[in-house]
């Protein structure tokens, strides 16, 4: 099948709007650039790099990613997990060099996305269990807490992780700068006390200008600000050609981790703003556009950007109906950044550290992470290790963990549940389940199912649980496999074992419910006795009757098998017919 190609001519007459709708549109935009410029800073604090980075990104996110991605209302701009990844990546980079590797990192993770739209492989993010990604995002929050101690009391803290920085810093309280303190305070307080009153939408802005202000009108000197992390240049962003001397397999592993926490956030974005009119978003879709806004963030000065919750969520309460609302907002942080660059420089970082704090602990899910706790023990390990792994290892660490644990404890359960059950047919020809036999029974015909997955290990557990044929006279044994539309290479070899054990005992194998492509493959690959000592019954679209026809073949050939061993053409019907029937 032919891939479809992007048509220019049929985006335009999806997305052509009037007038009207789009000077809404641009309105509604409008709160969203406000909201960037505290987040984009912030996003940059998180990454360790000057914050005009994260203000080209909240620039330049919107209008790429907004242009091309399938979940319309999607705003693409930057979000803390990427920034920390980012960050994480970045640690050991050189501070001569750390700019122009950021813009390289995103470069390359904005490219590994557009690889992934084009291969099709949105369907593979939901290999990143809920559990890992709820563990993550825990664990970001927690870090994004205690990483902002030091800017909150003025202080250095000392240590390679957050925790070990943090507890530096609480243990001396001696050296916080109280002026520090009092501006952290106070703009936390302005984020809290705000957030239920009709300027909760501007909250952040609020936090940032008034602590700010009071600085400035009082002389206050000894409070680190924004400029004196890096200048603030009150102009666009140009076009910057990656330094590819720079490239690493540090750096490399670093861009994969990024486009994978990107990715997979912006598939919960995509499930919590539906288009308006009623399409279905596609991932791959999503992929391109978060794609394009990172290869134009890096060639643009800006640094990761991908789908935000929040920043979504502020674009649907504005009112926005179209992909232009997030264009729109893109085109107004242009102006915000050009009008208002000097005065962003007096920002005092202690404000962007109160942001981040109520930020990352508004983001913590109390109930998500109960409803994982509650799910099982699987899904505790998972959700607590990853955390843990936040916490103490590198973010790319981190969710390479947590995404290796997360499948080892499936392939654990899988082992675990599954469930192998004989189906015994009543008067009324319905099939009602008891537990399977561990021997299977001489002169009868066994009927199994199997619950659960059929990959190798729980092949190996299917192994384990099938009845016993030795020392059984003429054991026959159907398996039901319907809605098995894959198998793999051990299943074949346990039935090709399986089936010399029954055929050993006198008996046979019937396998029923076989998927057309998985019959295909079993005879391809001419690994099972077909028509020796296994049969197959291909599946049919009314539910039993495969089963049911696979029970009439095995009563047959049990008969026939009788009658040739007695040598009486009646025998086999009259042991058939016999009380000790388990069909």
């Amino acid at each position: 099948m032919q891939r479809p190609r992007f048509d220019l001519r049929s985006w335009w007459a999806a997305n052509r709007v009037d007038g009207r709708t789009l000077r809404s549109e641009a309105v509604a935009g409008v709160p969203g650039a406000i909201g960037s410029v505290p987040d984009g800073m912030a996003a940059s604090v998180l990454a360790g790099v000057n914050p005009i980075h994260g203000l080209y990104a909240s620039l330049v996110g919107p209008i790429a990613g907004g242009l091309f991605s399938s979940t319309r209302l999607m705003v693409v701009t930057t979000t803390s997990a990427a920034a920390l990844a980012a960050g994480s990546v970045l640690a050991g980079v050189p501070a001569p060099d750390r700019s122009a590797s950021l813009l390289l990192l995103t470069l390359l993770a904005g490219a590994l996305m557009v690889v992934a739209s084009a291969l099709r492989l949105g369907r593979y993010v939901r290999f990143v269990s809920h559990s890992v990604m709820m563990g993550f995002l825990t664990g970001v929050a927690a870090n994004i807490v205690l990483g902002q101690f030091g800017d909150l009391t003025g202080m250095t803290g000392e240590g390679d992780y957050a925790v070990t920085r943090a507890w530096s810093v609480l243990t001396a309280p001696g050296q916080w700068d109280l002026a520090t303190v009092l501006v952290g305070l106070g703009a936390m307080g302005l984020v809290v006390g705000l957030a239920r009153t009709p300027l909760a939408g501007y909250a952040a802005v609020v936090a940032l200008v008034v602590p700010t202000a009071a600085l400035v009108l009082g002389d206050v000197d000894g409070v680190t600000r924004v400029g004196d992390v890096g200048d603030i240049p009150s102009s666009l962003p140009t076009l910057t050609l990656p330094r590819l001397g720079l490239l690493t397999p540090d750096l490399l592993l670093g861009a994969f981790a990024v486009a994978v926490i990107v990715l997979v956030q912006g598939a919960g974005v995509s499930e919590s703003a539906p288009n308006e009119d009623g399409s279905r978003s596609d991932a791959n879709g999503d992929f391109l556009g978060q794609g394009m806004g990172n290869l134009a963030a890096g060639l643009l000065q800006g640094q990761p950007v991908g789908g935000s919750v929040g920043q979504t969520a502020l674009n649907v309460k504005a009112g926005a109906t179209t992909r232009w609302a997030s264009v729109a907002s893109g085109v107004w942080m242009a102006l915000i950044v050009v009008v208002f660059a000097r005065l962003v420089g007096n920002v005092a970082m202690a404000t962007l550290a109160a942001v981040l704090v109520t930020a990352a602990i508004g983001s913590v899910r109390v109930g998500e992470i109960r409803t994982v706790y509650l799910s099982g023990v699987n899904s505790r390990i998972a959700l607590t290790s990853t955390f843990i792994a936040t916490l103490v290892l590198p973010v790319p660490a981190a969710v390479g963990t947590g995404v290796v644990l997360s499948l080892l404890l499936q392939l654990n359960q899988e082992l675990v549940d599954l469930r192998v059950v004989e189906l015994r047919r009543r008067p009324d020809g319905m099939f009602e389940e008891y537990p399977a036999p561990r021997s299977a029974p001489g002169r009868t015909v066994t009927v199994l199912d199997a619950y659960g997955s059929l990959l190798y290990a729980g092949t190996r557990t299917l192994q384990a649980h099938l009845p016993d044929p030795a020392g059984a006279d003429r054991p026959v044994v159907v398996l039901r496999l319907r809605g098995r539309t894959s198998l793999g290479a051990t299943f074949l070899v346990v039935m090709a074992d399986y089936a010399e054990r029954l055929s050993a005992a006198g008996g046979h194998l019937f396998l029923a419910g076989v998927d057309p492509a998985v019959q295909s493959w079993i005879e391809h690959t001419d690994r099972l006795e077909l028509g020796g000592s296994v049969d197959l019954v291909p599946a049919t679209p009314i539910l039993g009757e495969a089963t049911g026809e696979a029970l009439a073949r095995a009563e047959a050939w049990l008969r026939e098998a009788i009658d040739t061993e007695k040598g009486r053409p009646d025998a086999g019907r009259r042991c058939w017919n016999s009380p000790g029937s388990r069909t």
